[in-house]
């Protein structure tokens, strides 16, 4: 089994690596035996399909940059940091990715149009789990009495994240942190205002 773990890491590093900086439609299975070394068949055996290879890959690249924003949470114990501590994260996309590409969600939604029904469903699973785990911070703020009892929960969470991906896009094509820096620093005064 525990073999059979590590090929799968294996293959999911290499093709989620290659789906994030050549495209899900550019890169082909060939591409990913070349950097896997693994033949066909045996890419195969582990992912039904291509898709599959695709939706676990975005899975995948999605678990990492989950776990490294989850470790940045846990090192604030109120709402008003953790929020900030999320935005901040967000900031390093532009100048240090923690993937190679950029961020894979939001390389997924623009290339997943409608030949890729099973990518955009999986990047919209995606995006509901990290709006969920935003509004889950806000209620437990509310909660303690950290933030204001009457706020949109939903609306502040899907602000945060559309800001955020959209400087995201900004900056990289800019190549400068002007649109980044820009949204934070708006997104840092929003948080203030919700503060109880």
């Amino acid at each position: 089994m525990r073999n059979r773990d590590h090929t799968i890491g294996l293959i999911l590093h290499h093709a989620g690596s290659l789906f994030n900086m050549q495209g899900y439609k550019a890169t082909s299975i060939s591409h990913i035996t070349d950097a896997t070394g693994y033949t066909k068949g045996a890419i195969y055996r582990h992912f039904k399909s291509k898709e599959k290879l695709e939706e676990e890959s975005l899975a995948y690249l999605m678990g990492i940059i989950f776990e490294k924003l989850r470790e940045q949470i846990k090192m604030h114990d109120n709402a008003i940091n953790k929020l900030k501590s999320i935005i901040h994260f967000f900031e390093l996309y532009v100048t240090k990715s923690p993937i190679k590409g950029g961020c894979p969600l939001l390389n997924v939604a623009i290339e997943a149009d409608d030949d890729s029904p099973h990518l955009r469903k999986k990047a919209n699973a995606i995006l509901e789990t990290l709006k969920d785990s935003i509004v889950i911070i806000l209620s437990n703020g509310i909660k303690f009495g950290q933030l204001k009892k009457n706020i949109d929960k939903e609306y502040y969470a899907t602000l945060i994240i559309a800001s955020l991906e959209g400087a995201i896009m900004m900056s990289k094509l800019s190549k400068t942190n002007h649109a980044i820096q820009v949204v934070i620093s708006h997104l840092e005064k929003v948080i203030e205002e919700i503060k109880a």
